[in-house]
């Protein structure tokens, strides 16, 4: 009971006090659950976050229920879901029951655009950690290549980008000999 309680609050601590969302999260995810609690390692942190970018849903939802999986099975896959999203709730509503008061107000349309701003440059900080664990040799930097230009040139779904570039995984491990680690 004392590790669920544990996987809720720090998922809870790690969804109150990120802001940007789920690539925002990265670091302060990274931190938390592999080098200060090694509930999962990095490589596994890295697969369940990009898998988490992949499947439908929210990436910091889906991250805290393969970490909360990973460490205590279904219910805590449930437990750390509940705990990522339980402030943001809270906080959600508090902001909806006064927002329309507040959103034209100079101040606040400032607020948001400097925080607009922020975001953005937690967006890149996470992006680049995802860079570097990912793009480790020319075959794979020809992929990042690859689906950069034609997510910037075609309007093709996120999806075809996910399923062709699992495959070119898979071809270009097998034409390794092996499995990355």
């Amino acid at each position: 009971m004392k590790e669920l309680l544990d996987l809720f609050l720090t998922f809870a601590r790690i969804g109150g006090l990120t802001f940007g969302g789920g690539y925002a999260m990265l670091p302060m995810l990274q931190k938390e659950v592999v080098e200060q609690r090694g509930w999962v390692t990095e490589d596994e942190l890295m697969d369940y976050y990009a898998i988490g970018q992949c499947t439908p849903g929210i990436i910091a939802v889906n991250t805290a229920t393969f970490v909360g999986q990973r460490r205590r099975g279904a219910l805590g896959g449930i437990v750390a879901t509940l705990g990522v999203v339980f402030p943001s709730l809270i906080i959600i509503t508090i902001i909806a029951a006064f927002i329309s008061n507040f959103a034209e107000l100079a101040l606040v349309k400032n607020a948001f655009a400097g925080i607009r701003v922020c975001v953005c440059v937690l967006v890149f900080n996470a992006i680049l950690k995802l860079l570097k664990k990912s793009v480790v040799d020319k075959p794979t930097l020809a992929l990042y290549a690859a689906v950069a230009l034609l997510a910037v040139c075609t309007d093709l779904s996120p999806i075809w980008f996910v399923l062709a570039s699992g495959l070119a995984g898979v071809l270009i491990q097998s034409r390794k000999g092996g499995v990355s680690k």
